[in-house]
């Protein structure tokens, strides 16, 4: 499966963006798919993850209760509704896939397939 993810931008601190990653192929809902985040200067890491059909979701402490992380898979797209957003939130932004039956979690390492990035600047 192929991922592009778009949405990024330049927004200030308190406002709201949502990312957007549509894959290409006829099994996207077999999937389940997964954000990363990656600062300059630091480590990827691990922001949202949600289940093959929407259901399951789980979040890294960090965003909870400010980013939402939701699917539509008759259009082949998951989002990141990200808002209250604070410069610490400057990060290119990954989706991700990964193809192991009932896994939705924060482990890099499990998801099979990347997006190529999108920037979010978050100006204080």
């Amino acid at each position: 499966v192929q991922l592009q993810a778009s949405g990024g931008g330049l927004v200030q601190a308190g406002g709201s963006l949502r990312l957007s990653c549509a894959a290409s192929g006829r099994t996207f809902s077999s999937y389940s798919m997964g954000w990363f985040r990656q600062a300059p200067g630091k480590e990827r890491e691990f922001v949202a993850a949600i289940g093959w059909s929407g259901g399951s979701t789980y979040y890294v402490d960090s965003v909870k209760g400010r980013f939402t992380i939701s699917r539509d898979n008759a259009k082949n797209t998951v989002y990141l509704q990200m808002d209250s957003l604070k410069p610490e939130d400057t990060a290119v932004y990954y989706c991700a896939a990964v193809s192991t039956r009932g896994y939705y979690g924060d482990l890099m390492d499990e998801y099979d397939y990347w997006g190529q990035g999108t920037l979010v600047t978050v100006s204080s």
